[in-house]
């Protein structure tokens, strides 16, 4: 197989004295030295134009090869694409109330929380969420209840399509724990923990913007008024 581009090569001088051997050869048959140089150049390019021939037939298949990966990777990635968008569709059927088209605000940050399951569970389907999960008292109250919840526990619970499906016991608020404090009833301290904390988590599970910044919006026309 070729390795170099036989259409750079450079045809040698036959009539220099390093190819006097091969010359030799042709004299010996009967050329004179011009005519052994001469026909030596000739078999030289015969041989470079066959080589020529193989080279770019070589470059062409190597191109078809390319485009057909480069055409497969292009179908890959547009059925990535396809499924990822079936994919958010379907979380848009199913979570429609996460979907609903809001007013716009501005969105503070903060770190990772960890909410009750059952909150979790809440804003993951788009429903309302009591802001008293996010507090500093709601998010140790979760921490206590995974320290000594049964891991294994599962409960059957309707989702919003009517459709009964198993999850955690920890997802579902238990009646039997410490009352949960209205939004209308938390003091102002526990309001400022809870508001930026719920957003984060809005963020997380995908909230569209436009619903997370009327939270804002609504945590800050209530800063206004405290």
């Amino acid at each position: 197989m070729l390795q170099e581009n036989p259409n750079l090569a450079v045809q040698p001088d036959f009539t220099l004295q390093e190819h006097q051997l091969a010359r030799q050869q042709l004299v010996d048959g009967g050329f004179t030295d011009d005519q052994a140089a001469r026909s030596l150049a000739a078999l030289w390019t015969l041989a470079n134009n066959a080589d020529k021939e193989r080279w770019n037939l070589r470059q062409e298949r190597l191109q078809e090869v390319r485009e057909r990966e480069e055409e497969e990777e292009e179908q890959r990635q547009q059925l990535c694409q396809e499924e990822a968008e079936a994919a958010r569709l379907e979380d848009r059927k199913k979570n429609k109330n996460k979907y609903a088209p809001l007013v716009r605000g501005k969105a503070p940050s903060d770190p990772t929380i960890l909410p009750a399951q059952y909150a979790t569970r809440k804003l993951k389907a788009g429903d309302f969420c009591e802001l008293h999960y996010f507090t500093n008292r709601g998010l140790e109250d979760a921490q206590l209840a995974t320290l000594v919840a049964e891991p294994d526990a599962m409960v059957m619970l309707p989702s919003s399509e009517g459709i009964h499906s198993w999850i955690p016991a920890a997802a579902v608020k238990d009646p039997k724990a410490t009352p949960v404090v209205k939004d209308e009833h938390l003091s102002w301290e526990e309001f400022n923990e809870a508001a930026p904390r719920m957003v984060t988590s809005m963020r997380q599970f995908d909230w569209p913007e436009e619903r997370v910044e009327m939270h804002i919006q609504f945590c800050a026309a209530a800063g206004t008024r405290a």
